[in-house]
């Protein structure tokens, strides 16, 4: 557009393209900070499980022996201690099953420190890519970045649950 063209529009038409060009900055800007704090959220609901079950907190490692199961969790004996301990666990355990543990010092509450127990306490970091692949697939119209964010959380969810059976 040359200085003559410029110059013929009015004055409300160029204000109103530079307040278009701001509302359209401003949505990029909100997506990414929106995509960026689920992330975030998703990331720091995770750390303190996932924190313990690769053995970087003030936790004991052991083996337990599950004697009892219900619908919500199974009770079992902690084998450095002998402590009796709960095992929060929905679904495929049986009594008589011997599983890696750690234990935080603080209670009587067990995770697995297996690869399943692992990528389990990762689950709230995979559901928040899930979300964020939302806002970026919705927001910021990079569809490509959308479906790579939501493919890899997706084949996260499918192992943990693959391999926690």
């Amino acid at each position: 557009m040359s200085a003559t063209q410029a110059s013929r529009r009015g004055a409300a038409r160029r204000a109103g393209e530079s307040a278009f060009g701001a509302l359209l900055l401003g949505r990029l800007v909100v997506s990414w900070l929106l995509a960026a704090a689920l992330v975030l959220g998703g990331a720091y609901a995770s750390w303190d499980t996932t924190r313990d079950t690769f053995g970087l907190g003030d936790t004991e490692k052991g083996q337990v022996t599950l004697l009892r199961c219900e619908q919500r969790s199974c009770t079992g004996i902690f084998a450095p201690s002998g402590d009796t301990v709960v095992l929060e666990q929905r679904i495929a355990r049986a009594e008589g099953e011997s599983l890696t543990v750690v234990r935080p010092l603080d209670g009587d509450l067990v995770l697995r420190a297996d690869t399943a127990g692992r990528l389990y306490a990762l689950a709230p970091l995979s559901g928040a890519l899930l979300l964020a692949a939302i806002v970026i697939a919705g927001g910021l119209r990079r569809y490509r970045l959308a479906w790579i964010i939501a493919g890899t959380a997706l084949a996260h969810l499918l192992l943990t649950f693959l391999l926690w059976i």
